[in-house]
């Protein structure tokens, strides 16, 4: 006890105690928590109303895995794809490098020479950095690159160490250490990437380790990165659950206990249960300082958290968005869809087709009242993406005209007004589809055609 050294919190101004003290519990079968996660089950949610503390950290930001988790849910980007993304990454990021850094594979060919493309981009973020298998070839392989970092994974739930890798805790642990000694004898940075944390014995197995990452991290002088990845989803941000689900919970422990430095912890959330944003926003408020995220959550299963979510998280949560341009966001929507041939489904927040579009008849009239009143702020400002109002038998020629000048941008001298010839025909074309018996809104491409068949007999464009 006398030995423990005794800090001042500069966020809390009181002096703690550290409280490293926790060994490895090397057990002879495997603890898979059944009580809480029963396979013919839906998993259980249980509460102690052990609760912690907040601890936002000074600065919080984004890592990227759009081009490594993002990749083992669909067909692999082509080398030019990459190096067009990671240059929308680097415009979205800012000049403060709030999206930080972003993780590469470097197995392909394909691979390597997009990372040598975008490494020759100069750019000071997104830091370049990989993701690979545990063996010296490949760090050497990293090395060679002129990478600094890369992601080693280490399995942490019994489910991994006992099922998958067939060895105990302790051959586990030993392994792993070894592992990352190695990579750090190359002079790599090692970023831990401890799978199935939430399923996983935290103060049986994961403090433990991370106490001894510390110490590595002391031993050679190079900072070890600690991923907190919820790989199954199972994670919860509500207060006072019981850990391994409670991320709260996980996070105060690898800073309190095992000495993990806020600046060193990263979030990794799958979305399996819809709660890869809250829980990523939670780690940030509980002291992780990075959260990782794929661009539209593409990632494993049902993907991970979105990108373009924790911006605004960010946002919101900061009062600022430190130099980000979101502007980029719609951008990349746009060349998943036309380059890529990605579908984003039309209701996704921020980059869906119809993710500012009103379509009830009394809410689109608030809208043409004030915009205000029913979007969600000016997204024509952060998105350059003007509120739109869906056309139905209820919007009048008001609304007809507010759907073309919102859609086509006509602003100024062509503006078109609800007496213009083009709205009064449109909207006699819309009336009489209503008079036949049509009951749902108009589609923007039933709008179009509509649109463009009026200017054609009236010989104007817009």
């Amino acid at each position: 006890m006398e030995d423990r050294k005794v800090y001042l919190n500069e966020h809390t101004n009181l002096l703690e105690l550290e409280e490293h003290m926790y060994p490895l519990v090397d057990v002879e079968t495997p603890n898979v928590f059944r009580n809480l996660f029963r396979y013919d089950e839906i998993p259980k949610i249980a509460f102690n109303d052990r609760t912690v503390p907040h601890h936002m950290p000074d600065e919080i930001w984004i890592t990227d895995t759009t081009f490594r988790d993002g990749q083992q849910s669909r067909a692999p980007y082509t080398s030019e794809q990459i190096v067009t993304i990671y240059d929308y990454l680097h415009r979205l990021g800012g000049p403060n490098g709030k999206v930080r850094q972003s993780e590469f594979f470097l197995y392909s060919k394909k691979d390597r020479d997009a990372v040598y493309r975008c490494l020759e981009k100069g750019y000071k973020f997104p830091e370049v950095t990989s993701w690979i298998r545990a063996s010296r070839k490949d760090f050497e392989l990293v090395k060679e690159i002129g990478l600094k970092e890369t992601g080693i994974l280490v399995s942490c739930s019994d489910y991994h160490i006992f099922y998958k890798l067939k060895m105990t805790r302790r051959q586990a642990m030993e392994h792993y250490l070894s592992v990352v000694r190695e990579c750090m004898e190359t002079g790599i940075r090692p970023r831990c990437h401890l799978e199935d944390i939430t399923r996983s014995d935290i103060y049986g197995f994961v403090i433990p380790f991370c106490v001894e990452l510390m110490k590595l991290m002391e031993e050679y002088k190079t900072p070890v990165k600690v991923r907190v990845c919820d790989t199954m989803g199972y994670g919860v941000n509500y207060p006072g659950a019981v850990i391994p689900r409670s991320i709260p919970g996980i996070i105060y422990g690898l800073m309190t206990h095992a000495g993990v430095p806020s600046e060193l912890i990263e979030f990794h959330g799958h979305n399996d249960f819809y709660k890869a944003v809250n829980n990523s926003s939670t780690a940030w408020l509980y002291g992780a300082c990075g959260v990782n995220c794929s661009l539209f959550g593409i990632g494993e299963r049902t993907g991970n958290t979105p990108l373009e979510a924790m911006v605004f998280e960010y946002a919101q949560l900061r009062g600022t968005l430190d130099g980000m341009d979101t502007t980029v966001i719609t951008e990349l929507a746009e060349y998943y869809e036309k380059e890529i041939g990605y579908h984003i489904p039309s209701r996704t927040p921020f980059v869906g087709k119809n993710f500012n579009v009103t379509r009830a008849g009394i809410h689109a009239d608030g809208m043409l009242k004030n915009e205000e009143i029913y979007n969600i702020f000016d997204t024509d400002k952060f998105l350059n993406r003007p509120a739109l109002v869906s056309v139905s038998n209820t919007s009048g020629a008001a609304g007809i005209a507010y759907w073309i000048n919102t859609y086509y941008r006509l602003s100024g001298e062509r503006e078109v007004d609800k007496n213009s010839e083009l709205v009064q025909m449109v909207k006699a074309s819309v009336d009489k589809e209503y008079e036949d018996g049509r009951v749902t809104v108009l589609t923007d491409e039933e709008l179009i055609d509509k649109i463009e068949s009026v200017c054609e007999k009236l010989h104007m464009t817009l």
